[in-house]
């Protein structure tokens, strides 16, 4: 007899403990594969396993509804590899949204919510994570005046850290060689938002500084956004690596409102990308003026000590301190003119080669220049994970590429396989233009 017939006659059927306990699971697991849930931790778990154990409580405002369901609960879980992506440390009273699923642990009967990502619950909570960490870092004496280094004068060479692909690193360095076009840049690509960018900028700047070459100037700039898309510049990561940098740092993050942890630590802080390049290098034309006026101040200053020696003489002279045939004297005195003269030109002359030999300088490294190459109707290209293109075999038919202009970028998609002959011809010219 089936166990339908037995329930219509004898009652429901009688079932083992694994049998309910497999369908609750089936039931739970298949009901909720994915969802997320608001609440309050409690109870927060840290074992060596490196996994977190909590449980979320119900998150009401209104007292009423909090007082009815002040015992609701869920169990929750994330696991060692889950808890490496967070981008803050979770704490016990900390209202967070938590995305997973709900797992069943047969052997007990009970249910948790199996989270894959953990996110403060909303903008304030994000600002309350924000002053916590600023307060604690501005206890510690990282943003104390003594800790701020000056920027050098003129630097022989720029580390700048951003996305490749954002429109900072176009601002900043079309202000920076409109201003010195001699200047050398070496930029580090990284991300600038999202899981793992804290670690990639942190990295960067250590990088910079332990080169066999090492840089005289940090720039760390990215362009404006929300409180979120900036957090990557509120993380401790990142702000202990600036503590630690060795060369002078210039932060310049998003706008002129925009605040974050690494403005407060670093040397220097820029409003925008734009700004920091003014920070950086001097303006060539500013500086040329300012010599050319140093130096007519150098030769009315020489003019002066000789007239007022000439009159100390005619004094002396006057008074019949002492004879000395005039001829002589004479003699000495035009003496001191020529000197004078030679003294004026020598001076204007070799500020003029020092000008001369700045421009020309500029005007090679502007040749060499990236964005210079890419006006001449040149592109470059790179996937949508920022990495450069270099060699067509590497793409497949269908890839989606990202390619820069010197006006403005293209999305643009492979219609043919890639030839590795055309990609040995393409690094033989390059060779070819290098050594030229």
């Amino acid at each position: 007899m089936s166990h339908q017939n037995d329930w219509l006659t004898d009652g429901p059927p009688i079932l083992t403990v694994s049998e309910v306990s497999g369908a609750i699971k089936e039931i739970l697991e298949g009901t909720f594969p994915h969802l997320r849930v608001r609440g309050e931790i409690s109870n927060l778990s840290r074992p060596r396993s490196g996994h977190l154990y909590f449980s979320l409580l119900e998150d009401r405002q209104d007292g009423a509804a909090a007082s009815r369901v002040a015992s609701a609960q869920l169990p929750c879980v994330m696991w060692r590899s889950s808890v490496a992506r967070l981008r803050f440390q979770p704490e016990s009273g900390m209202k967070v949204v938590m995305t997973g699923r709900i797992g069943v642990y047969e052997p007990r009967g009970t249910y948790q919510l199996i989270g894959d990502s953990l996110e403060p619950a909303g903008l304030g909570e994000l600002q309350r994570l924000f002053e916590e960490l600023k307060n604690r870092l501005r206890d510690e004496g990282l943003f104390a005046p003594e800790r701020k280094r000056p920027l050098p004068f003129l630097p022989r060479r720029i580390g700048l850290i951003t996305s490749p692909s954002g429109a900072a690193i176009l601002d900043f360095l079309r202000i920076l060689y409109q201003r010195f076009p001699a200047a050398w840049v070496r930029l580090v690509p990284v991300r600038v938002q999202g899981d793992g960018a804290a670690g990639e900028i942190a990295a960067a700047i250590d990088r910079l500084q332990r080169e066999d070459d090492p840089v005289d100037v940090i720039v760390l700039t990215r362009g404006g956004g929300s409180l979120e898309d900036l957090w990557a510049f509120n993380e401790e990561t990142v702000a202990r690596a600036i503590a630690c940098c060795q060369v002078p740092l210039v932060s310049a993050v998003g706008h002129e409102v925009d605040y974050t942890i690494a403005d407060f630590v670093a040397d220097s802080r820029a409003q925008t990308p734009t700004h920091a390049s003014e920070l950086v290098v001097p303006d060539l034309e500013e500086l040329r003026a300012a010599m050319e006026q140093n130096l007519r101040r150098l030769a009315v200053a020489v003019g002066a000590v000789l007239r007022r020696a000439h009159d100390s003489w005619q004094r002396s002279r006057s008074r019949r301190l002492f004879e000395v045939p005039e001829e002589l004297i004479n003699d000495r005195f035009k003496h001191c003119d020529r000197v004078f003269d030679l003294l004026d030109s020598a001076a204007s002359h070799r500020g003029r080669i020092w000008v001369d030999s700045v421009l020309a300088h500029a005007g090679r490294l502007e040749a060499l220049s990236p964005l210079r190459v890419l006006s001449r109707g040149y592109a470059k290209l790179s996937r949508l994970d920022g990495r450069v293109v270099l060699d067509a075999g590497s793409v497949e038919p269908g890839e989606l590429l990202d390619a820069v202009l010197a006006r403005g970028r293209l999305s643009v998609r492979v219609e043919g396989e890639g030839k590795a002959d055309l990609a040995a011809d393409a690094s033989s010219e390059s060779q070819a233009a290098e050594t030229k």
